[in-house]
């Protein structure tokens, strides 16, 4: 990736995240990033283009982030998802969901936006499902139903009480959950 093209994904980003993706011209992402209008043009062909691969990208980050911090083999990584996710909200997403806020926003729409948004949304689900197996826990599709809805919860209420608060919530939540899956 050439540098241009990433300071356009980051500003880009930056702006969606804090004003929405309705919210932001291609003029103030081109004046954020500081590049001339056929830079943006060259690397992307629309607004929607650019919305895509910011949800892309960061999608791929929360993906790393997560496998990151959590062990799969690990006693409990089921408590270890759930304490990543709350670092990554506390540092990455203080303000909600990117990709509900896209769900949101594109829904109806002819384009692949929320197409990308549901994929996430499903590619959690199936990652619960898959930490599930490994365990050899029978009810693996309700746990990776009850881990899914503890983390949408927690990313929800921390634009109410905080990332740490409502994390430390979801911890103690998801303890109860591992223990009355065993």
């Amino acid at each position: 990736m050439t540098v241009k093209k990433d300071t356009l994904l980051q500003a880009a980003e930056r702006l969606f995240y804090e004003y929405g993706f309705r919210g932001v011209g291609l003029k103030q992402i081109i004046s954020e990033a500081n590049v001339a209008t056929m830079t943006l043009y060259n690397h992307f062909s629309s607004k929607d283009n650019l919305v895509e691969e910011v949800l892309k990208q960061r999608e791929e980050r929360y993906w790393s982030y997560l496998d990151e911090h959590v062990e799969m083999d690990s006693e409990s990584p089921f408590i270890s998802a759930v304490e990543a996710h709350g670092r990554w909200l506390k540092e990455q997403s203080y303000r909600g969901c990117m990709f509900l806020r896209a769900i949101e926003d594109y829904a109806g729409t002819d384009n692949e936006i929320e197409s990308i948004a549901r994929g996430h949304k499903s590619k959690l689900l199936k990652y619960f499902q898959q930490l599930a197996q490994n365990k050899g826990k029978e009810n693996e599709r309700d746990l990776a139903h009850q881990f899914t809805l503890l983390l949408e919860g927690t990313t929800s209420m921390t634009t109410l009480i905080g990332a740490e608060k409502a994390t430390e919530h979801s911890i103690a939540m998801a303890r109860t959950l591992v223990k009355y899956s065993s």
